[in-house]
């Protein structure tokens, strides 16, 4: 009974955001709400002028962007978002690292952040959903969703390519392992929400190479944890999914030179053996990157020289994690191989293939910048 009055009073004050209201300019709204997926409904453009608004929720996470509406043009958009906390029972919550206790998508709040050239939104409305399939993505600062510019990863585009229909809950965080993630109880987090119809996404292997305990190594820790997610997640008649790491920039000749060692083919050995879907990210991204070029390529990773953003003293030159555009293409790649695959099709918006050898041009690409910025690197690399 307190949950749902809880939830009655947010609904209320969300409701009586209804008619030509001003929200105007770039604004970030909270409400408190329990955990769990919420249809979101915005309601876009005004009467009175036209407009072009973005939308994100929670740790920047990409619902629409650069939606134009002429003068009196009004547009519905919904959206199936996750909010959850590090509660796990009442005696266990998820380790959540220092710098991730300021983290939008860990508090007891669902943010919806309003932005674009010239923003309008005259309705929001919310409404809990606990039918409708999730998500869940597990892995490091590849798939996480990045609070703060210029970083982005692919996990938190992904929601723009889906419709109304599927959520997606991220648990990924920077520098994580497989059996980091599941030591810190990140992925016992997801098994107390996983439901039968759900998908796992796991992407690992960057930080994973870097283990040197006895026991470590791609055919050995790294895949019988692989292995042990992949049950639990069909015990309980969900579907894993397993992704390998990205390239890192790495050019030698105009080639992308290999530095996951053979972790990504230990993936893929797994997913064979288990028959699990398995996304080629690896090889994907190696395409793309060759396909931008060497000098190019830098515009899709957190490069910028110094002065770019404040208090950056020095050039920003990470050749691991992405920059908005770049994190956009990436999670094209993944799209792409799920059409591939035959997996998730009849969820996917405004998609129809991607081929990673012709990457849209940087040129066409339009990112309304987050008021939030930090020049520090993300853990792992």
């Amino acid at each position: 009974m307190k949950t749902f009055l809880t939830l009655l009073a947010a609904f209320s004050t969300l409701c009586a955001l209804g008619g030509d209201f001003p929200v105007t300019e770039r604004k970030t709204l909270s409400y408190p709400l329990p955990d769990g997926n919420y249809m979101l409904t915005v309601t876009l453009g005004s009467k009175r002028r036209a407009a072009s608004t973005t939308v994100r929720c929670e740790s920047r996470r990409l619902l629409c962007e650069n939606v134009v509406t002429r003068k009196g043009q009004i547009t519905a958009l919904s959206f199936l978002v996750n909010k959850h906390s590090p509660v796990i029972s009442a005696t266990e919550r998820v380790k959540i690292k220092k710098r991730e206790e300021t983290k939008l998508n860990w508090d007891d709040v669902l943010t919806v952040e309003i932005t674009g050239d010239n923003p309008s939104v005259i309705d929001i409305r919310i409404v809990p959903d606990s039918v409708r399939p999730t998500i869940y993505l597990c892995g490091n600062s590849t798939v996480v969703d990045q609070d703060e510019e210029p970083w982005a990863s692919w996990g938190q585009m992904l929601p723009r390519f889906l419709n109304e229909n599927i959520a997606v809950a991220n648990y990924a965080e920077s520098g994580e392992t497989a059996s980091t993630f599941c030591s810190a109880l990140r992925f016992k987090r997801i098994l107390k929400d996983l439901k039968a119809g759900d998908f796992v996404f796991m992407e690992f292997g960057h930080n994973d190479q870097k283990q040197r305990f006895p026991g470590a190594g791609a055919y050995y820790n790294f895949t019988h944890t692989l292995k042990t997610m992949i049950d639990e997640v069909r015990q309980r008649g969900a579907t894993p999914v397993l992704v390998s790491p990205t390239q890192r920039r790495s050019f030698k000749d105009g080639r992308i030179q290999e530095t996951h060692a053979d972790y990504p083919e230990a993936m893929e050995v797994l997913a064979r053996r288990e028959g699990v879907t398995f996304i080629d990210l690896h090889a994907y991204t190696r395409t793309l990157y060759e396909a931008w070029g060497e000098e190019a390529s830098k515009r899709a990773f957190v490069h910028y020289p110094a002065n770019t953003y404040p208090g950056q003293t020095k050039a920003l030159a990470d050749n691991t994690h992405f920059n908005p555009y770049g994190a956009y293409e990436i999670c094209k790649c993944v799209l792409h191989g799920l059409r591939e695959q035959g997996l998730l099709t009849q969820y996917m918006r405004d998609f129809t293939d991607f081929d990673p050898a012709h990457p849209d041009p940087v040129e066409n690409f339009h990112w309304t910048e987050s008021d939030h910025i930090d020049i520090v690197k993300p853990d792992g690399n």
